[in-house]
């Protein structure tokens, strides 16, 4: 068994996949449409087009805004992204104008972590281990 798909609440979809393609880096993989509105639409990482799809699931259910909210609100990240130099990614990301809640810091368990947001009511968790 393996991940193959996870996904995101985003509060609008255009504005999601530009930020997470244009800001993050992501590609686009999938794009169609689901309804009058909302879309399919999926990005991956440029290292694995063919690995885990991140869903940009707009906010149909009613349970969603009020959990994104309580996340949000609470400074609890909706996930986490891996990368390999979290303090090149910081500084390229902070330059284009990411508002980061947290800057890189080493954590009790080892690792490095930023928290930013992602422009679509989310924090995202940056990792480095």
């Amino acid at each position: 068994m393996k991940i193959g798909l996870t996904s995101i609440f985003v509060d609008n979809q255009e504005k999601a996949l530009k930020f997470y393609t244009e800001v993050l880096g992501f590609v686009k993989k999938t794009d169609m449409p689901i309804g009058p509105t909302d879309r399919w639409l999926t990005v991956v990482s440029p290292d694995g087009p063919a690995g885990i799809e991140l869903l940009l699931e707009p906010m149909g259910h009613p349970a969603a805004a009020p959990f994104q909210k309580a996340l949000f609100d609470s400074g609890i990240p909706f996930t986490s992204f891996g990368t390999d130099d979290i303090q090149q990614d910081y500084e390229r990301m902070k330059s284009l104008g990411v508002a980061f809640r947290m800057e890189p810091t080493k954590m009790d368990y080892g690792g490095t972590d930023a928290i930013f947001e992602d422009t679509c009511g989310n924090l995202i968790n940056l990792h480095q281990d």
